[in-house]
C-alpha cells in the first residue's frame, strides 16, 4: 500500500522534507532530512543537492510505499509541468527552462507511478495551516509569511482562492501597490533595514538586531509600531473583501510580535474588520503538509485545476 509522501519545502536558500503519512494524516518527524542550497550554482549542482536531501528521507521506506512527493516551490515556476521559470529572481536562474520533476525523477530513480506535484510555496504554507495547523477548522483563511519577502495565500475550505472577485490577482497580495512601491517593499526585512538606517544611520542586517534594540530604544519600536500599522491599513480592505475568518502569520518576523501586533490589531479593528489572529504553530512544517497533501486522492481532486493558475 501506497502509504506514505514526502513533502518539501524548497527555499531560497534551503530545502527541507519530511514524510508524510497518509493513512493517520500526520507527519513522520524522524523522517525530517533539510541542507543548504546555493541558489547561484548550476542547474545540475542544485539538483543533485535537493536530490541528495530527498534520498536521505526515501531510504528510510520501501519505495513501493511512496505514492509521490509534493513540492511547495517558490515562482516563477509552471506548476502544473514542473518545469522551472526563475528569470531576474537572483536564486535559482540557472534553472529556468528546466523540467525540474524530470531531472528530479531520474536522479531519485522513482518509476513514472510515484507522482511528483508542485504547488507555490505560500499556498502550501497556507494549505497546510488549514489542515493540520493554526487554522485547522476554519472555512476562509488567509495566511501572510514575514520574511525576505512577503507571501501570503487566501484560502477557502482548506483549497488555495488564486481568482475571482474577493482575492487579488494571483491570489496573493506581495505585487500591489503600496506606498512609494508594491506590498513587497513595505513588508519585507528590507523595509526595516531601510526604515531603521533611515532614523539611526546604522545598517543593520535584518529585523532581529532592530528587535533587540526595542527594548531600550524608542526609535526602534516605532518602526515596528509603524509595520504593524501599515500592514492593518493594507490588509483590512481585502480582509473585508474575502470575509476572512483566521489570519495564520509566520515567517521569521513573528518572533516581533509582541511589537508589531498590537499596531497591527488596532488598525484591523479601525476598519472594521473582527478577524482572529494566530501565528503559525506549524512554523517550516506548514508547506511541507501542505504539499505533501497534493498525494492524497480526494484533495488532489478538489485543486489539480487550481495549480496551473498559481
Amino acid at each position: 500500500m501506497k502509504k506514505y509522501a514526502i513533502g518539501v519545502d524548497v527555499g531560497g536558500s534551503h530545502i527541507s522534507c519530511t514524510l508524510v503519512d497518509l493513512l493517520k494524516d500526520e507527519l513522520v518527524t524522524s523522517s525530517r532530512n533539510e541542507g543548504d542550497i546555493d541558489n547561484q550554482a548550476s542547474a545540475d549542482v542544485i539538483i543533485n543537492a535537493w536530490a541528495d536531501v530527498l534520498l536521505k528521507t526515501i531510504s528510510g521506506i520501501d519505495v513501493n510505499e511512496l505514492k509521490g512527493i509534493g513540492f511547495g516551490m517558490p515562482g516563477p515556476f509552471e506548476y502544473a509541468t514542473g518545469i522551472a521559470r526563475f528569470e531576474r529572481v537572483a536564486k535559482y536562474e540557472s534553472l529556468n527552462g528546466v523540467d525540474v520533476a524530470k531531472a528530479l525523477r531520474q536522479k531519485l530513480n522513482l518509476p513514472e507511478t510515484t507522482a511528483l506535484r508542485f504547488m507555490n510555496d505560500a499556498s502550501a504554507f497556507a494549505a497546510g495551516e488549514a489542515w493540520l495547523g493554526s487554522a485547522s477548522g476554519a472555512e476562509r483563511i488567509v495566511s501572510i509569511t514575514l520574511g525576505t519577502g512577503f507571501g501570503s495565500a487566501f484560502v477557502s475550505d482548506g483549497i488555495p482562492v488564486v481568482e475571482g472577485p474577493e482575492v487579488p490577482e494571483l491570489g496573493c497580495v506581495w505585487h500591489l501597490p503600496f506606498a512609494d512601491g508594491i506590498a513587497d517593499d513595505s513588508f519585507s526585512t528590507r523595509w526595516f533595514i531601510k526604515q531603521y538606517k533611515e532614523l539611526t544611520g546604522e545598517t543593520v542586517a535584518g529585523a532581529r538586531p532592530i528587535a533587540e534594540a526595542a527594548v531600550s530604544n524608542p526609535k526602534a519600536a516605532a518602526i515596528f509600531e509603524q509595520y504593524g500599522r501599515n500592514m492593518g491599513e493594507f490588509l483590512g480592505p481585502w480582509f473585508r473583501k474575502f470575509d476572512a475568518q483566521v489570519l495564520v502569520i509566520g515567517g521569521n518576523v513573528t518572533g516581533a510580535y509582541n511589537l508589531f501586533g498590537p499596531s497591527l490589531e488596532q488598525g484591523l479593528k479601525a476598519q472594521g474588520v473582527d478577524v482572529q489572529i494566530k501565528i503559525s504553530k506549524l512554523k517550516e512544517d506548514a508547506a511541507i503538509i501542505g504539499s505533501a497533501r497534493m498525494l492524497d486522492d480526494n484533495y488532489w481532486t478538489k485543486i489539480q485545476a487550481i495549480i496551473p493558475k498559481m
